[in-house]
């Protein structure tokens, strides 16, 4: 059974950081493609990060510079490191992971096949 669950989520003022882990069980993220999306309320879900079995990432113009995707093959967990962190970062942010390649379609939430239950970002002004 496959299971994704993140952590580390909660809330912080405007500038401050969070880190945000992924782990995975009955799935080996190295040969994957993970990436993390968030969903605010009343918003679609959208693409924040992703990192594929080469470790190349690539990122949402939103939060490039201040996010970095990471990857502990050895603990099977990936990592979301979010800096300087703005009230418009608020959301539930999800992992989600496929044995498909990333590609230029990674923000696609339709494209991955597993997903976790979420972990609440709020950042407050």
């Amino acid at each position: 059974q496959v299971q994704l669950v993140e952590s580390g989520g909660g809330s912080v003022q405007a500038g401050g950081s969070l880190r945000l882990s992924c782990a995975a069980s009955g799935y080996t993220i190295r040969n994957s493609c993970v990436g993390w999306f968030r969903q605010a309320p009343g918003k679609q879900r959208e693409g924040v990060a992703v990192i594929d079995s080469d470790g190349k990432t690539s990122y949402a113009d939103s939060v490039k510079g201040r996010f970095t995707i990471s990857r502990d093959n050895a603990k099977n967990t990936v990592y979301l490191q979010m800096n300087s962190l703005k009230p418009e970062d608020t959301a539930m942010y999800y992992c989600a992971a496929t044995t498909l390649w990333c590609g230029s379609s990674w923000y696609r939430p339709r494209q991955y096949d597993y997903w976790g239950q979420g972990t609440q970002v709020t950042v407050s002004s």
